[in-house]
């Protein structure tokens, strides 16, 4: 299940996907507003999402009237498109790697939406993340269907190299647990995992 992730082959991926990326989207506006809600997405928060892609969850903080959204992701193509949507001055919209880059500030929220296997290492990656909240921020790794689905969505569309499967949360817990106090755990008919710093 946990094989070697290669970023190039996760770049060209979602590269050649990004153009029919938001026709294919499938929101379920509930699942979506409980995982936001529990990780304190709000007004006047300063938001980072981690694998963003095209902007799918933008829309979503900007009802919330937060303070700021920095949106991250290693496609290019993803990018170019999440840019061409959203041109707020409290939207700023990032091609790059999240464990290589150097932000100019901490954040109130991290949210990774419906891409956390799509990371080598789940642990460095928390790492990371937990170093760029503020006290009393929250992360989050959250998808919007269960494990299952998005294993079998996985084996329909993507080669082992971009993906390793969605780990069960409690797994996701003890990692969570080194850097952060965990808060919620769901492992039903969606997945999310939030810690608070």
């Amino acid at each position: 299940m946990f094989g070697e992730i290669e970023k190039d082959a996760v770049i060209k991926f979602f590269d050649d996907n990004a153009a029919d990326w938001d026709a294919r989207q499938k929101r379920n506006e509930e699942i979506i507003n409980i995982i936001l809600d529990n990780t304190g997405v709000e007004e006047g928060k300063d938001v980072l999402d981690v694998a963003c892609g095209t902007g799918v969850l933008i829309p979503d903080y900007l009802k919330r009237s937060v303070n700021s959204v920095t949106a991250i992701d290693i496609s290019p193509k993803m990018i170019e498109i999440a840019k061409s949507k959203f041109h707020q001055d409290n939207v700023d919209i990032i091609c790059g790697d999240v464990e290589g880059y150097q932000f100019d500030k901490q954040f109130d929220c991290i949210v990774i939406y419906n891409a956390f296997p799509h990371f080598p290492n789940p642990d460095t990656l928390i790492c990371c993340l937990a170093g760029l909240l503020r006290k009393g921020g929250k992360l989050t790794v959250a998808h919007g269907m269960s494990r299952a689905q998005l294993d079998d969505h996985h084996n329909d569309v993507a080669a082992q190299q971009i993906s390793n499967g969605l780990m069960p949360a409690s797994w996701l817990n003890e990692i969570f647990a080194k850097y952060l106090k965990v808060t919620k755990i769901i492992d039903s008919t969606f997945y999310q995992v939030v810690g608070k710093k």
